[in-house]
């Protein structure tokens, strides 16, 4: 095998759906109808790239854009949206069935969220939609990102009205930063991880992210794909999607393979050491992959994780590159999908995995040939344009 992608199977991989179902198949039509109340809610488009398929030797695949996602090039504006319209409805005794956003408009509302200013880190997706589901409530939003944000990403975020700066920290003590500025100013802090004493919001947020698993669902119909590919950061999308899945298809449930970069694998290593216990990636984490630069697990998502998927894999900078430029530029009649690095990351591993010699053992492992029907989801479009171009223009990666 290819030492440089690094491989760990789930001995633990269990059939208890139950615990799937606080981001099972209800929940997630719960979420999506207070999505749907959103006027700019749109399905994203699921993409059957049959050539890609043909090319690679398997039967199908499908690739979810999320790029068209609340006009924010990604899927992250699902999981601000639904905890921020929690955390009010919470506030204002408004249950959540009769959560909308035209609920959010009204009064009593309104007046409880003119006292709250919301906090997060973030690498850019989900402070830009923390900053969109302000800017649409009229709420006041300060965001904080770790050193080495694009500046592109940063503006993005401020011209939705958020207050935003880079700092001179790396991801994870950016967000200990923002959590003191809950503990020191009364700010709520909205953070797509979690830790103990630090679980409801981010359970709100993971649930938000059902609402795109719900349409690949009802989308794909009667097809059950064999093998879903999801990336991770500190493993809260794809915690949450793995359990949707697992509680949508039960017995059914396809094999679930989790992709992260080399250089911020804190879900692949913590589940190689097998040992009970979470571990981390310190230091600058100076991937490609930007939106899954992330060193420390969410304490939610890997308990999800460490039921419902099946393998971990760690992958260089060139996987994520491989992935970018394969969509963009598709084989035959198939769509072209304009996907970002993290966005990528998948569907260039598996592109890899079919195609690199030397990993027949990895694909044996996975279980992966001729009859195989693959999800990816494509988290993110073009976040970076600068960097974008660079890869898939220029076939160089940026320097650090």
């Amino acid at each position: 095998m290819n030492e440089s992608v690094k491989y760990a199977g789930n001995p633990s991989t269990c059939r208890d759906w139950e615990k799937a179902e606080v981001f099972g198949k209800d929940k997630a039509q719960t979420v999506r109808a207070y999505h749907r109340s959103f006027p700019t809610y749109r399905p994203t488009k699921l993409a059957e790239l049959a050539g890609l398929a043909a090319a690679l030797g398997v039967k199908k695949v499908y690739v979810k854009d999320e790029s068209s996602r609340f006009g924010l090039n990604a899927f992250k504006g699902l999981g601000g949206s639904y905890c921020i319209g929690r955390v009010l409805a919470e506030r204002t005794g408004l249950a959540e069935e009769q959560l909308t956003f035209d609920q959010l408009q009204k009064e009593p509302v309104q007046k409880e969220a003119q006292g709250c200013t919301f906090v997060t880190a973030t690498d850019g997706n989900h402070g830009r939609g923390i900053a969109w589901t302000a800017h649409e409530l009229g709420l006041k939003a300060v965001v904080y990102m770790p050193r080495g944000s694009a500046a592109e990403r940063l503006e993005n975020i401020r011209r939705l009205g958020a207050e935003a700066e880079i700092t001179d920290l790396n991801y994870d003590d950016t967000v200990r930063f923002a959590a003191g500025c809950e503990r020191e100013k009364g700010w709520i802090l909205v953070q797509d991880t979690a830790w103990e004493g630090y679980e409801t919001i981010p359970t709100w947020i993971m649930q938000g992210y059902t609402t795109l698993a719900l349409e690949a669902a009802e989308q794909m119909g009667d097809e059950i794909p064999t093998h879903i590919f999801l990336q991770a950061g500190v493993g809260a999308m794809s915690g949450a999607l793995s359990a949707f899945f697992a509680d949508y298809y039960k017995e059914e449930k396809p094999t679930i393979v989790i992709v992260e970069p080399n250089k911020a694998d804190c879900i692949y290593r913590t589940a190689a050491a097998n040992d009970g216990k979470l571990h981390t990636v310190g230091g600058d984490m100076d991937t490609i992959m930007a939106g899954l630069a992330c060193g420390e697990p969410c304490t939610i998502g890997w308990e999800m994780l460490r039921r419902y998927a099946d393998h971990f894999v760690s992958v260089p900078d060139y996987v994520a590159a491989k992935g970018m430029r394969i969509l963009g530029n598709p084989v035959g009649s198939d769509d072209r999908i304009i996907s970002g690095e993290s966005g990528a990351a998948t569907t260039g591993f598996l592109a890899e995995l079919m195609m690199n010699a030397s990993l027949d053992e990895l694909r044996a492992k996975i279980g992966i040939g001729e009859a195989s029907k693959v999800l990816c989801i494509s988290t993110e479009g073009d976040t970076d344009q600068e960097n974008y171009r660079k890869i898939v223009w220029d076939g160089c990666y940026p320097s650090f």
